[in-house]
């Protein structure tokens, strides 16, 4: 070998050193950066003819295991969707409250029938009839809250969708012009490095809105689809339409007041199995604003119907003129069971029982067609009342299951399904988390290793001083043949 290609094989040998020194460090720098994958220097043996010239960089690696990568997304999605079901099931039973606290709607009935029970004893007692008010106000005010609390879960929901559509939408054009510049940039041989892992965090950002499968194109781009089926991304990006709804109330639904999803112009089913977005964090939104939410909302509206129609028999209160409301009231007036939707947040006690809206509280003991007080220890209507609380009875709608039950254990029944919700939701969150870890872990066990990291920097010492050495030898050597 000539001294110009000792020497041209010697430079080459620190140039590959100085590139693989400068990856080594980057690695070390970007141990814990999400996104980031551990490069790899690539070279070969360099010729010219025949003859081998030193090493030439090929270009530089991400140590990237696709298979995992595809599984950790789809867990990150399937736990985006998990934790929204639950901390929906969460909220609801909040909102009713367990049957030892005083202001759910178990305690609420409760207490209406201790106070029932209470005035039976002494009809004449007008602080006895006041807490028979005053009780039966708070049993239909808790009712209300807490269908009021669906609602407001509901219109989170839908704003959360608004927010992901958006967010959906930003990351990827910003997918679709990485792909751009990373093609361009990997044309010219540029490092793309760089531009490789800004992808990956942004395509990490909408395997949490959506799941996804990423494929592989010519020139270092991805596609991006759906398990589904649906392109988010093929060139140019999908565009998603969604349109929020400032407050949502009962009889709200999807095509009655309430926005779909479309995907480029087209609407796309957001509930099933064949959904297009089914799985994660966005279908979770759909699912609690038109499915667990509505559902939800029946129920309390069934609880109000069954509360309604136990004191609007015209049999317990003969006073009434026929077609009027009973002591609980669809506000103020009779039931109609033709508009049930909502009536949980309609419900009122008869005003001719209360004081503060010009009734009396003798009408309570006596009747509320009553037009005049009657005998003050009078407590038939009082008895029959609280009769009517504890009568066992079939609801008439919220898909509970058949059997005569009283109002209490109808409750009873409200929260024991959304407590078992709850546990179910709860578990799969768990799961779905747990199982998202340990994708994570095993990802975070291929990336960055210091040690290893550490050991190839000692290697590329040891190769760059040998070429420093190549490189002096043939100065010296030159240096005598000059002094020849």
């Amino acid at each position: 070998m000539s001294i110009s290609g000792t020497l041209s094989s010697a430079l080459s040998g620190l140039s590959a050193a100085a590139k693989a020194a400068e990856l080594v460090s980057s690695n070390l720098a970007n141990a814990t950066t999400p996104g980031y994958a551990r490069r790899e220097l690539q070279t070969t043996a360099r010729t010219v003819g025949s003859t081998g010239q030193g090493v030439q960089i090929v270009g530089v690696s991400r140590a990237v295991n696709l298979p995992l990568l595809s599984d950790r997304r789809l867990a990150q999605s399937s736990a985006g969707d998990a934790d929204a079901r639950a901390a929906f099931y969460q909220r609801l039973e909040i909102s009713l409250g367990t049957p030892d606290q005083a202001f759910s709607i178990n305690g609420r009935v409760a207490a209406f029938d201790a106070a029932l029970t209470e005035a039976v004893s002494h009809p004449e007692s007008e602080p006895r009839l006041s807490n028979v008010l005053s009780s039966a106000r708070s049993l239909a005010s808790q009712i209300t809250a807490a269908s009021k609390d669906v609602q407001a879960a509901r219109t989170a929901a839908d704003h959360d969708i608004a927010g992901q559509v958006s967010a959906l939408n930003t990351a990827l054009d910003r997918a679709a012009k990485l792909n751009t510049q990373i093609r361009k940039n990997t044309g010219v041989g540029q490092d793309v490095s760089a531009l490789l892992d800004q992808r990956q965090q942004v395509i990490d950002s909408i395997a949490k809105i959506i799941p996804l499968r990423e494929i592989q194109d010519d020139g270092g781009t991805v596609s991006l689809y759906t398990p589904t089926g649906a392109v988010l991304l093929n060139g140019s990006p999908a565009v998603f339409g969604f349109a929020p709804t400032t407050t949502i109330e009962p009889g709200m639904a999807l095509g009655a007041g309430l926005s779909g999803l479309t995907l480029n112009g087209s609407p796309i089913a957001t509930a099933g199995e064949n959904a297009l977005i089914a799985g994660g964090s966005l279908a979770a939104g759909f699912a609690v604003r038109d499915e667990l939410g509505v559902k939800a909302q029946g129920q309390l509206d069934a609880i109000a119907r069954d509360l309604v129609e136990r004191f609007a028999d015209p049999a317990l209160d003969p006073t009434r003129a026929p077609g009027d409301a009973g002591f609980f009231t669809d506000a103020g007036a009779a039931f109609d069971p033709l508009n049930e939707v909502g009536l949980s947040q309609r419900l009122l006690v008869n005003a001719a029982a209360d004081p503060d809206q010009g009734g009396a509280l003798w009408r309570l003991r006596d009747g509320l067609g009553a037009l005049v007080p009657g005998a003050a220890g009078n407590s038939a209507l009082l008895t029959d009342l609280r009769g009517a609380l504890t009568r066992q009875r079939q609801p008439a709608s919220g898909g509970f299951m058949a059997g005569a039950r009283s109002l209490s254990t109808l409750a009873g029944d409200l929260l024991s399904s959304a407590a078992s919700n709850r546990l179910t939701a709860e578990g799969e969150a768990t799961y779905t988390r747990t199982k998202l870890e340990t994708f994570t872990a095993m990802e975070a066990e291929g990336g960055v290793d210091s040690d290893q990291e550490m050991q190839s920097l000692l290697q590329i010492e040891q190769a760059y001083a040998a070429n420093a050495k190549v490189i002096k030898s043939v100065d010296e050597m030159i240096q005598i043949l000059l002094e020849i």
